[in-house]
């Protein structure tokens, strides 16, 4: 008998004499609390996400949609970028300025590889305004979680406003659980007992976000 088998078992046991409950999983609990605090314009909104980003030390950038291409261009170079991944299902538009060398997302690629590129640049599937967390789902324009967690540097396009929400409760529902989730607050960073922060440890040393209106 596995251990597996055993904690089961332990778990039926237990269970036994606890009358069976045919309420659905989703009826189970009531969910009429509120979903969001406060009362806020789409505006209003999108300028927390902003704010909150920020307070994680998020690099945050504010552009129309024909400038988004200058945009990423300039920050491709202000980082010194020669190289940057691209997700398949990248809009080819976003890097029409820049001529730093695409590398493309490959099941094969090792960690070592993707350590050796400078920048990755992305979508996202959903902005959340109240936690400043923004969420990938691993989309064609996001591609494989692991080429957002191993380069150094990450610029995340978010389109403004559809893809902005209040909340956390507003968000789960655009999101597919049977998707790899990456939910995103700041730079990659921790720290010790003696609070001294390090970034860059499990993730990008460097977040900046687009919010692209």
């Amino acid at each position: 008998m596995s251990s597996r088998e055993r904690v089961l078992g332990r778990v039926r046991r237990a269970l036994a004499d606890v009358p069976r409950d045919g309420t659905p999983y989703e009826e189970a609990v009531a969910r009429d609390y509120r979903t969001e605090h406060g009362d806020r314009s789409v505006e209003r909104t999108v300028d927390l996400l902003a704010e909150n980003l920020a307070d994680y030390r998020a690099l945050v950038h504010r552009c129309a949609r024909a400038e988004l291409p200058a945009l990423i261009a300039r920050l491709l170079a202000g980082r010194g970028a020669e190289s940057v991944l691209v997700p398949p299902g990248l809009d080819a538009g976003w890097l029409a300025q820049t001529e730093v060398r695409r590398v493309e997302d490959r099941a094969e690629s090792t960690a070592a590889e993707l350590d050796r590129v400078d920048s990755v640049v992305t979508g996202c599937a959903v902005a959340i305004a109240e936690t400043g967390t923004i969420v990938l789902d691993g989309s064609p324009d996001q591609g494989r979680r692991r080429i957002t967690l191993v380069p150094d540097h990450h610029i995340c396009v978010v389109r403004v406003p559809e893809q902005v929400v209040p909340s956390v409760p507003l968000a789960l529902p655009r999101l597919d659980p049977l998707r790899p989730l990456t939910w995103i607050s700041g730079p990659s960073a921790t720290s010790d007992i003696e609070l001294d922060r390090v970034e860059g440890v499990h993730g990008p040393r460097v977040l900046e976000v687009v919010l692209v209106d």
